[in-house]
Formats: C-alpha cells, structure tokens, sequence
C-alpha cells in the first residue's frame, strides 16, 4: 500500500481520494469479489415504484424550483470502443451539432446551473470546446479523480513507461459525490441556494431535465433517485434494480454477479427494471452523509483490464471502481421511478450513432432529442435497429468514410444489418428489415436515390 499512497501523493490526489482508494484496495486484498449474490436480493415489482406517467401534477412544482437546481453532465469518457480518443461528446450526432453544442443549447433555455464532470482525458478538450461556443451561462466544470491501476500479477502499482497515462484509470462514475466534495463545489452549490442535482451521460441525449421528475423529487424531499426504465431483451447486459434483503433498494451490475447466476440476471421477467444511469440527489443529503461518514464506500466493482486498452498483450490488471447509481444503497429513502424508454437514447456504439443522425431521430423544438413521431407504434416509440459489421464500421472514422454523404433514410426501416465492406452515396433510403452483404473482395456502392425494401446480396 506505501507504495500506491506514494505515487497518489506525488499526482497531488486529495486526501480523500487516496483514502478512499486504501479502503477498496484493502477490500481486494481481503478477497472482496463486489459480488451480490441472488439469495441476498429480491426483484422489484412494478408496484413497488412510481410510474413517470402519474407525475404530470408536480410539474408545476418543478419549474418553481429550477433556480435551486443543477444539471451535472458525466463527461469523462473518451469513446475508446468507437476508436476516439478525445471526449466523446464532441462527435457530431445531429444536425452538424455535437453533444456538447446540444447540451449547451438545452440550458440556455434554462434557468438551472449547468456543470460538466471532466475526467484527466478530457478537461482539456471540453474546455477548449466550450471557449469557441462562448455559451451566455459558462456552465460549471469539476474533474473526476483517478485510481492507479493494479497489476494482477502481484497486487502492486502498473507501470507503463511508453505512456505513463496509462497506469491509472477512472474510478467510474460513482467518483462523482467525492469529486462533488474534494473540488469544493458540492458546498459551493449549497451556499449558492442550489439543493437538487440531475446526473447524466452526456451520451444520452434522452435525458433532459424534466420538470414533472424534478417536481417529484423536490416535493417528497427523496435524498435520492434513480430513473429505471422497463428491460427488454436488448437490456439483458445493463444493471438492475433490486432490494436487498435489509429492505433497501440496491443497483446490481452485470460485473457484480456470479457467473453461474447470469441466467437469473438477464431474465427480464425477473430483474424487469434497468438503471438508466440517470439519478437525482439532494445535495443537503449527500452532504450530511459526508458529515456523518467522512467518504462515501459505494459497492466495489473490480474490472480485469489490460493496462495498455488497444494492447490485449499488455500485462493484466485490476481496475477498482464504482457506479453511480448505486448510491441508492446508502440513503434511508431512496426511491425509483418507471421512465419511459424516450428517456434513454444512449450513443454506445457506431450502430447507435448511425440510427441517431438519421431520420429515425428528430431535434424537437425543445432541443431534446426524439424519436421521429412516425416511429411510434401502438403507442411505443421504437428506434431503427442497427446492426452493422464492426470490421468496417466499427470506429467512427470508418462510419463516416462509408456514410460520407450523411446516414440514409431510416424513419421506414425497422433493421438494418450491414455485412463486409458497403459505402452509401446521398438520399439513401431503405424500408422495412433489410440485410446488406457485400462478399466481394472489393467495396460496394449503394448509389445515391437508391430505395432498398428488401435483402441485398453483392
């Protein structure tokens, strides 16, 4: 351990970061998993929490307290599974427009704070952003920590000399209450008459503040909350919502349970309620839980990585983190509430991507992000599903080489999977469930004006 207390000193980390660290460090040497077992939890029955459909009523009540209320924005990730490595918000998703340049038109119309949580990879690039968009309202920025990583080999710190960067990583985004405190702003958003914050990915452009959620919220002064939504089976993979047997919600992730219980974990009958990853906090109760607790233990997640991520060569190693969103454990009070599924339009993969800068999608009025009206059926708005071959669309820079002419029409199409090596010329349309496969050597060409309603085979 002196040696990781070491070399967080020397990276000048918070003292409270290092002892944070010391906790889950100790925790892994004592042979701590982070799993949760399914004989100490129960599912949550849709009874149990409140349906985002019942909420019109503290609408109202939300508009009255935006001025005590904060937007914080997780901006830290860099997209490394879409081949980026500058902040992922600054991709173009819309209409020539970024995620940050959509974030920051949302509060302008706003009288709610705005504030970014940068992690060490992107505070340069962001900030560098926001200079050239110049907002009216300069929105609040923090930075989250970082956490050494840990060879498995021996337990000891990594080294990496080619690039020393990589030795660390971030500690997820549970990292966002001790970041809150360490930088000063928790308290200084209490001083400014600012008592609810809103978290959110800045990859999940679904998730705009909602006066009705906030309302909600402030009204039944809940300490926290969570926005779950209905799995399906595409959220088979995504964290759950339990109780545990203490009676308390809790948030299970896909990297906390047993192998031999995946099963139960995916089956959408049983766990039925995904965290969406968007939560609200009562920023009076965070700080009285620091008061009371001195750090925050959220449930460990030990993620086995190697330390160079594009090297699968590179020594193996540990990297201790934790979830937001399972904070919900912590709070007496905490609660859930059902959202719909507009609510969760996350940007993962260049499959999500190519579906959201189409026409499947429109810029509403509201500077949200929706599902084009036409793609609402029985009441359900449902998204084109986009499969294409990784080997070529993969990274963004393929996408964009391939859709250089911009993303076809896809309002009528219900799939879309693409297989081997096809570029799209302008004004592409396509219809219903399609397969494209190109087993050529060489590239394929769907010509501009081309309208495809059926398979393809070049």
């Amino acid at each position: 351990m002196p040696a990781f207390v070491s070399k967080m000193e020397f990276e000048g980390l918070p003292p409270l970061v290092i002892d944070t660290f010391t906790y889950y460090y100790g925790e892994v040497l004592n042979g701590a998993t982070g799993l949760v077992y399914d004989r100490d939890i129960q599912p949550v029955a849709p009874n149990e929490i409140e349906s985002y459909g019942n909420l019109i009523e503290y609408a109202r009540r939300g508009v009255d307290v935006f001025h005590q209320t904060v937007r914080i924005i997780l901006n830290g990730g860099l997209g490394t599974s879409m081949g980026l490595t500058a902040a992922k918000s600054l991709i173009e998703v819309k209409s020539g427009m970024s995620f940050l340049d959509i974030i920051i038109r949302q509060a302008e119309n706003s009288t709610v704070t705005l504030a970014f949580m940068n992690s060490f990879s992107t505070q340069d690039d962001t900030l560098a952003a926001l200079s050239k968009l110049n907002p009216s309202n300069s929105p609040i920025t923090f930075v989250q920590h970082k956490f050494p990583k840990i060879l498995q080999q021996d337990f000891s710190p990594a080294t990496w000399p080619p690039k020393p960067v990589l030795e660390w990583n971030p500690p997820g985004h549970g990292d966002v209450y001790t970041a809150l405190l360490t930088s000063g702003m928790l308290q200084s958003l209490l001083d400014d008459g600012i008592q609810y914050a809103f978290i959110s990915n800045s990859d999940n452009l679904g998730a705009r503040l909602d006066e009705s959620l906030l309302g909600y919220f402030a009204h039944h002064q809940f300490p926290f909350m969570m926005e779950v939504a209905q799995k399906t089976p595409a959220d088979i993979k995504g964290g759950h919502l339990a109780r545990h047997k203490n009676g308390r919600l809790i948030l299970r992730e896909a990297a906390q349970c047993p192998t031999d219980e995946l099963d139960a974990f995916q089956d959408i009958e049983r766990y039925r309620f995904f965290n969406t990853n968007s939560v609200w906090i009562n920023l009076k109760a965070l700080k009285t839980l620091f008061d009371q607790r001195k750090m925050i233990h959220l449930p460990l997640i030990l993620n086995p990585k190697t330390l160079d991520p594009r090297d699968k060569t590179s020594p193996p190693v540990y990297q201790i983190e934790s979830a937001m969103g399972a904070a919900i454990s912590l709070f007496e009070g905490a609660t859930a509430v059902n959202v719909p599924r507009t609510r969760f339009y996350p940007v993962k993969t260049c499959n999500d991507l190519l579906a959201v800068r189409s026409d499947c999608f429109v810029y509403a009025e509201d500077e949200s992000l929706r599902i084009n009206p036409i793609r609402i059926k029985n009441n359900k708005p449902e998204a084109t599903k986009v499969k294409l071959d990784p080997d070529f669309y993969g990274k963004i820079d393929d996408l964009d080489h391939r859709f250089a002419d911009g993303a076809p029409s896809l309002v009528e199409c219900d799939s879309l999977t693409v297989e081997g090596d096809v570029r799209f010329e302008k004004n592409v349309t396509i219809k219903g469930s399609v397969t494209i496969k190109n087993r050529q050597a060489s590239q394929a060409v769907i010509k501009s004006g081309t309208v495809i309603d059926k398979d393809l085979v070049f």
